[in-house]
């Protein structure tokens, strides 16, 4: 890996523009994403249509679509001197990259219950998201990215690190909560109910938002900002999609939940 990297780029000075540039079309690329949803759903699960090409099974498209976030970060690790990477602040920030993908990628797909398959596009997007941001992520974060000593006791570090712990743990209680929807054997959709789910509909992508907010305070850095901002624009979207699609489907659906943001939005 580092040997393509080295013919790739002349000098690390312009890898670093460069990993600065594409942190930067990561926000061109959530501000065009921002402007198609304003338009249209994202076409997956209980939007899915074969208008974006042909169906892929859930849990393999999941399985296959996350894996490059692992797999391309673990190359740029191992071939990336132990010098560089010895330092606590960048170890706890590729720990945190690392435990959410291990999860998505690993561990998600294969409790998923039920489920409608993915179109090709929306698969093949993710798949290439998931390549390009795993690269800019780690790459920054195993190479490049310097903190002043003691940052892991900085007031950024800490809230930043608590954020993500807690947009974590939301995340994965609010999962839990919508596989286990329905008992063996039932099939249609339920309101879901426990939780952040109390206060809004999308307490998943909450949790998520909140991890990468909290992943971007900590690390401070263009990469991890441009990556929070992406995450937000494609998450919120789909939150207000489901909520709107939640009131029409219920008439008994709870009218003080909000879509994103517990009592404002």
């Amino acid at each position: 890996m580092e040997a393509v990297l080295n013919w790739l780029f002349s000098s690390e000075e312009e890898e670093r523009h460069m990993l600065v540039r594409m942190s930067y079309f990561m926000l061109f690329m959530a501000l065009c994403t921002f402007v198609t949803l304003l338009k249209k759903k994202v076409p997956y699960g209980r939007y899915t249509t074969t208008k974006y090409g042909f169906l892929v099974n859930v849990k393999f498209a999941w399985f296959v679509q996350e894996l490059p976030a692992i797999l391309v970060p673990v190359l740029l690790v191992v071939a990336t001197p132990a010098a560089k990477t010895s330092k606590l602040p960048n170890q706890l920030l590729i720990a945190m990259y690392f435990c959410h993908y291990i999860h998505r990628s690993l561990i998600y797909p294969f409790l998923i219950r039920g489920g409608k398959p993915t179109p090709f596009v929306s698969f093949a997007l993710a798949f290439v998201f998931c390549i390009y941001n795993g690269f800019v992520q780690i790459r920054y974060l195993s190479h490049y990215a310097e903190y002043p000593t003691g940052w892991v006791r900085h007031p950024c570090f800490i809230t930043g690190s608590l954020l993500w712990l807690l947009g974590w743990t939301v995340n994965m209680y609010s999962d839990h909560t919508l596989r286990n929807l329905r008992k063996p054997g039932e099939t249609g959709y339920k309101i879901p109910r426990g939780g952040m789910f109390e206060y809004v509909s999308g307490a998943n992508f909450l949790g998520e938002i909140t991890e990468w907010a909290g992943f971007a305070l900590a690390a401070q850095s263009a990469q991890s900002l441009a990556f929070s901002i992406f995450t937000t624009v494609v998450l919120s979207s789909r939150a207000f999609s489901h909520h709107k699609w939640y009131l029409e489907k219920f008439e008994d659906y709870p009218k003080n939940r909000k879509a994103l943001v517990p009592f404002l939005l």
